[in-house]
């Protein structure tokens, strides 16, 4: 058997309301490199599906930069460190050089890929120049008295440089080595967020919470017009020059994305994201990026994580890419007659639904979780989601809906499992309860122990409990349970269960990383042999013929299992950081999909299954 990576739905940019956040595109227009969790993601323009994933990062990344030439990637974290490394494999490391003492806020290259600044909330100082293969000091970063939230370099000589600081200035260095020159105070009156030059050195602009576009002079940095006044109804977070050096976008809170044109200071176009008299602070604009690409596409980012594709004669979005930014807690696969689709659902409620082939996702039309998504369970073209807002939600797998009003839970849910007749069961506080495929009560059972896990089949109702064993139920008409066995061959707390798709076997996963497999009916154990993992098992699936199945951990790894082999298994190592929260398999088995704690969805091609 073989596991190997196949393709990486990247996570969205992780946001913050008020704070920009950076774009970088590569100078082809090809690809863009953004900050989500504790990696960097580099993604494919036209190939949603093409990914990759950075996870050198040991801490919250915040910033990723594309070098000029194109072939490395300078990125921070919240430790204050920058990492340079090869963009084509995102995997070798140039190098690590710690920059200030605290979060990395903005980073820039020279137009020579030779040297970079970076910028931040430091104590000593807050930013520092250096060379991109050495790390050796190149000049200083001075003049600010607050964190400073970007700067930019003119890729011409004489080098330039700019900064701009919460403190309301911008501060214009001379180079290289880099030192501080002239200082522009009063004009901005409140946090200057964006700075960037033109691409041909000959303008530098200016954009931050007092809605105010400040151009300069290029070479000399003395301030020359304000363009737009009154326009932006709301913080400016985001700017970016289009390749001709004659207009630039900027992104505000005010949900708008404008382009303007330097010369006249006309605004040429602008795009309102979210629909008209909404007050959905989601939809607000927190950075921007023109690629330089033959499309000119431009990329605005909503507080959402959703990234929005434009072109200049486009009256709306051409494209929406949509995810997830905090951690994939959950996951489904439904096969229906529009294909293979996967559904997650994340940390913060978010659930978002995939096409296994395109990579495209969607998140489902109606209200959502508003917490912690804790399980999914599907059958009859339908999706069924319990949270931690103690609900239970109903999605139609065809219309991509959440159907009707949520219905209330006894209490907080700790799993959720269908049968293929859409019986479903929910592990509950300290009960089980059994549901219709509409979402009526059916019965609830009070149980003397604190449920873990849950899974169905059939009449046969298995729920993993706290004290270390499995209790089988036996489900009768009108949802009322009747025990039928107890499993305790687990050492330690049961943490998933499942069952196989006939029913013929039960896996459960516990705490300590071990998996046992018994048989239904006579539940003798068929092999106690699938304990590789090092940590918690958080979710086991089956293939469709029951032979073997896939598991995740809070180790990060993924295994895949055979049942007539159990001493044979390959292994995903690191497959997400901080833990693979859902699998499953799809396309016949021979693909398996996983999510976890690094909000990314990834697809493996598994061979020769034995």
């Amino acid at each position: 058997m073989s596991i190997e990576l196949d393709k990486i739905f990247a996570a969205s940019p992780a946001t913050t309301r008020g704070q920009p956040t950076q774009l970088s595109a590569d100078p082809k227009g090809e690809q863009i490199a953004f900050a989500s969790g504790k990696s960097i993601f580099i993604r494919s323009l036209t190939n949603p599906s093409s990914s990759k994933q950075y996870t050198s990062h040991t801490t919250t990344t915040t910033v990723a930069k594309f070098s000029p030439s194109g072939f490395y990637v300078a990125s921070g974290d919240v430790s204050g460190k920058i990492r340079v490394w090869d963009s084509v494999e995102a995997v070798n490391t140039k190098g690590e050089y710690p920059i200030i003492s605290g979060r990395i806020t903005d980073i820039a290259w020279d137009g020579d890929s030779q040297r970079v600044i970076a910028v931040g909330d430091g104590r000593e100082r807050f930013g520092h120049c250096i060379t991109a293969d050495s790390g050796n000091s190149v000049g200083e970063v001075s003049g600010h008295s607050k964190v400073i939230n970007a700067v930019a370099i003119r890729q011409q000589r004489p080098l330039r440089a700019a900064t701009v600081s919460d403190d309301g200035s911008m501060c214009f260095l001379h180079g290289a080595p880099f030192k501080f020159n002239s200082k522009a105070t009063g004009l901005h009156k409140g946090f200057v967020q964006g700075t960037e030059f033109s691409p041909d050195g000959s303008w530098l602009v200016t954009v931050g919470s007092d809605k105010r576009i400040q151009v300069y002079d290029g070479k000399t940095g003395e301030p020359v017009k304000v363009v737009g006044e009154g326009v932006h109804t709301g913080s400016i977070l985001g700017v970016s020059w289009n390749k001709d050096s004659k207009r630039f976008v900027t992104a505000s809170a005010d949900k708008t994305v404008r382009v303007w044109d330097v010369e006249s200071g006309e605004n040429v176009a602008t795009w309102k994201i979210g629909e008209e008299g909404s007050s959905n602070p989601q939809d607000q604009q927190v950075g921007v990026v023109w690629t330089r690409g033959p499309e000119e596409t431009i990329i605005s980012l909503s507080l959402s994580g959703d990234l929005n594709y434009f072109t200049i004669d486009s009256s709306t979005p051409q494209t929406v890419i949509e995810g997830h930014n905090k951690s994939v807690t959950a996951l489904s696969v439904t096969s229906g007659s529009n294909g293979t689709k996967i559904t997650t659902g994340s940390f913060d409620g978010k659930v978002v639904a995939w096409d296994v082939g395109t990579g495209i996702g969607h998140a489902p039309e109606g209200e959502a979780h508003s917490n912690q998504v804790v399980q999914f369970a599907s059958a009859g073209g339908r999706v069924y989601s319990v949270g931690w807002d103690d609900t239970l939600r109903i999605i139609d797998e065809a219309s991509n809906l959440f159907l009707a009003s949520p219905v209330k839970l006894p209490s907080q849910p700790k799993g959720i499992s269908a049968s293929s007749d859409g019986t479903i069961a929910v592990a509950l506080n300290s009960s089980v309860a059994i549901y219709n495929g509409d979402g009526e009560l059916l019965g609830e059972t009070t149980v003397n122990y604190t449920p873990t896990a849950i899974a169905i089949s059939g009449s046969y109702v298995a729920v993993g409990a706290d004290n270390n064993s499995v209790q089988v139920y036996n489900l009768s008409s009108g949802g009322k349970l009747s025990p039928s066995e107890k499993l305790t061959n687990s050492t330690a707390a049961i943490s998933t269960l499942s069952f196989s798709p006939e029913g013929k076997h039960l896996a459960a996963g516990n705490s300590s990383g071990k998996i046992v497999v018994y048989t239904a009916g006579s539940w003798e154990v068929a092999t106690d042999r699938w304990s590789s993992h090092t940590a918690r098992v958080l979710s086991i699936a089956w293939n469709q013929a029951g032979t073997h199945a896939v598991s995740g951990g809070l180790d990060t790894n993924v295994h895949v299992w055979s049942l007539a082999k159990p001493g044979s298994r390959v292994k995903a190592a690191n497959a997400h950081k901080d833990g693979v929260y859902g699998v499953a398999f799809v396309e016949g088995d021979s693909k398996v999909v996983s999510s976890g704690g690094d909000a990314a969805v990834k697809v493996w091609n598994v061979k020769n299954l034995q």
